[in-house]
């Protein structure tokens, strides 16, 4: 893609990447918390595929999605002192239901900035945790600088959706459970794919099963026009989506890799899929079916990218993680009938 740019940077570059020590922190801190989402199996689709097809049912983790994990973890950190002067996070809305309900539990007041096109499921978790929302325009106005500015004004503590240590090291916790509960099952996967947005969530996983499953390899999964990983990988450094691309998979619409996250992407992962908004229905619609869950557009983009082929199955073992399960129901329809 000609039309591609490189990412401008931030002030996040001396920032180092969180180690497997710190996922086994937040792990500590997640227990008895965070729920330890189940893998589920199908026997006639692994027959279907000639291969062994396991999902990470993050859609069932609290709040609905796998953000809830580095969101507490990350909140958790926050020193006693300045609990009080409250947090500001921006996101599509998995990010923002995960500070909202850690927010929740942990007493600290939360304004989350959502674009104003976000899923309406999205939009009421988020007041419903008890956050207060603050509605931007994704497509004219930048949410890192509203989030910049209420920092400033509210002297709260900015929680980053993919770009944070401690958010890194949160989501990390579900790769630590991969590695463990396939070892229960007496097998070792071949690969673990994750959508991607950012990249926070395949960042943690990675740097988890380098150290509990080293012949693992992790992959990222983006929507088709935001495959900014996939990009940036075959660069060598973090490039920019091309403005204008559009897809419903609300939660994975980053327009760059994290300065942060990139760092572990270009050390550990074995590459990123791009999956059409057609492909992503047909997940959808396979996970009902087959696995009974519920998952929204973005969540299922890792389960896409084994469907169409483009991470084989056949005659070995991999795990998806389908990420989240917050969408509309009119969504979720339109991809059962789609699929």
């Amino acid at each position: 893609m000609t039309s591609l740019t490189v990412a401008s940077t931030t002030d996040l570059s001396d920032v180092a990447p969180p180690t497997v020590a710190d996922v086994e922190a937040a792990a500590s801190r997640l227990k008895g918390v965070a729920r330890v989402t189940p893998l589920l199996e199908s026997t006639l689709l692994n027959e279907r595929l000639g291969g062994r097809l396991i999902v990470k049912a993050e859609v069932l983790q609290r709040s609905g999605s796998f953000k809830f994990r580095g969101a507490f973890n990350r909140l958790s950190l926050i020193p006693a002192a300045d609990r009080g002067k409250g947090v500001v996070a921006y996101s599509s809305g998995n990010h923002a239901q995960g500070v909202a309900y850690a927010a929740r539990l942990l007493g600290i007041k939360a304004w989350i900035i959502m674009p104003s096109d976000a899923p309406r499921i999205k939009m009421e978790n988020t007041r419903a945790y008890g956050a207060e929302v603050v509605p931007y325009d994704r497509y004219k106005e930048s949410r890192e600088a509203i989030g910049d500015k209420l920092t400033r004004d509210k002297g709260a503590t900015l929680v980053r959706p993919f770009d944070d240590p401690g958010v890194i090291s949160g989501q990390g916790t579900v790769g630590l459970e991969v590695a463990e509960q396939m070892r229960a099952l007496g097998a070792e996967a071949a690969a673990v794919v994750a959508p991607c947005s950012g990249g926070g969530l395949i960042a943690g996983i990675a740097l988890a099963l380098e150290a509990r499953s080293p012949g693992t390899k992790p992959y990222a999964a983006e929507p088709a026009g935001f495959e900014d990983l996939k990009h940036s990988l075959a660069a060598g450094r973090r490039m920019e989506n091309a403005p204008g691309a559009r897809s419903f998979c609300d939660a994975l619409l980053s327009a760059w890799p994290g300065e942060i996250t990139f760092q572990v992407h270009k050390r550990l992962l074995g590459g990123s899929f791009a999956v059409t908004d057609a492909e992503v229905q047909n997940a959808m619609a396979t996970a009902f079916e087959y696995f009974k869950i519920v998952v929204e557009p973005g969540g299922a983009c890792g389960l896409a990218a084994v469907l169409t082929g483009q991470l084989p199955v056949k005659g070995r073992t991999v795990v998806a993680v389908c990420s989240g399960g917050n969408v509309d129901p009119g969504t979720f329809s339109a991809a059962l009938s789609a699929g």
